[in-house]
């Protein structure tokens, strides 16, 4: 069993498990995980690979993660509606999903919560600008805080470059002054070793 979690998290097994999913309810070909309150973060990894139908309705998912879906070649319908979907980027892949899929009559109720400007349109309609153009914000913040921590640590590096020349410079004249003392110490020495 373990291998297997190995295996498929470094890519070479599809992401499925023979098993329910907590806090699913399952059959063969169904599985039931509406109305239990799930998130992002606490929605299951993987599904059953047998699973035809998903109901995933009315809990408070704002996002679908990458590829969960991919790997389930069963798959005909998952219902998504009654969630509150935030079409900011991490709705790029349930969008894509939706797209793809060949009843898109199923999901004109899997509607954007959030942001204002897209509340109640239909996820599976919305092009890529009007999803990207939520993100660019995140995107100018990320530039900002890398080109600002960039600027700090160039500008420690050159205080630092200046500590180590002027400590060089430092250590060249001490280096001079006792070589200069050790021949003068030397020239003293000498005439009194030859009386």
């Amino acid at each position: 069993m373990n291998s297997g979690i190995l295996l498929s998290l470094l890519g070479f097994l599809p992401l499925v498990t023979p098993m329910c999913p907590v806090p699913c309810m399952c059959t063969t070909s169904i599985t039931d995980c509406s109305l239990k309150n799930l998130t992002v973060e606490n929605l299951p990894t993987a599904f059953r690979p047998s699973a035809e139908i998903i109901h995933l309705a009315f809990n408070r998912l704002t996002s679908i993660p990458n590829g969960l879906f991919d790997n389930l070649r069963s798959l005909q319908v998952v219902y998504l509606q009654g969630n509150p979907w935030e079409c900011t980027c991490d709705i790029l892949y349930l969008r894509s999903w939706l797209q793809w899929q060949q009843n898109r009559s199923l999901y004109t109720d899997v509607r954007c919560s959030s942001p204002q400007h897209l509340r109640g349109r239909i996820i599976a309609y919305l092009t890529e600008d009007e999803i990207i153009s939520t993100c660019q914000h995140w995107y100018c913040s990320l530039a900002l805080f890398s080109q600002l921590s960039l600027f700090i640590l160039l500008f420690f590096q050159g205080v630092l470059v200046i500590f180590i020349i002027v400590y060089l410079q430092k250590f060249r004249r001490m280096t001079a002054e006792v070589w200069s003392t050790t021949r003068a110490l030397d020239h003293q020495a000498e005439p009194s070793i030859l009386q």
